[in-house]
């Protein structure tokens, strides 16, 4: 199913808006899981580091390891998922339902759009 341009160009933003979402979600859960300052400090730098890491070596669009469709949803799944754990975790339950709806259909959206254009060859 390829998407309309302009539903195309929404669904890319709002894949955008969900990564940066994601990780400003675990940085919030790494510096509310600890009470030590130098351990909050580290566990908000890590936790969407790691991600961004992860995310960046394999899902994104110019990842340095390039790996098939069902890897780049993988490492989605993880991150996203994350986040809505970490979210769950902060005591947001409606908020982590809702991001992982959310993260859920524009992935779907945007993978069949993906494969639409491949079959188009465009």
């Amino acid at each position: 199913m390829k998407l309309p341009a302009p539903l195309h160009v929404f669904n890319e933003g709002l894949a955008f808006l969900l990564e940066l979402a994601a990780l400003a979600v675990l940085a919030w859960w790494g510096w509310e899981s600890a009470e030590n300052t130098a351990l909050r400090l580290l566990l908000a730098i890590a936790a969407p580091g790691f991600a961004a890491v992860v995310w960046g070596l394999f899902a994104a669009p110019r990842a340095r390891f390039p790996v098939p469709l069902a890897g780049v949803l993988l490492v989605k799944a993880l991150v996203f998922g994350a986040a809505a754990v970490a979210l769950h975790a902060l005591d947001r339950p409606v908020w982590a339902v809702s991001f992982a709806a959310v993260a859920l259909v524009n992935t779907a959206l945007a993978t069949a759009d993906r494969r639409a254009a491949m079959h188009r060859g465009a």
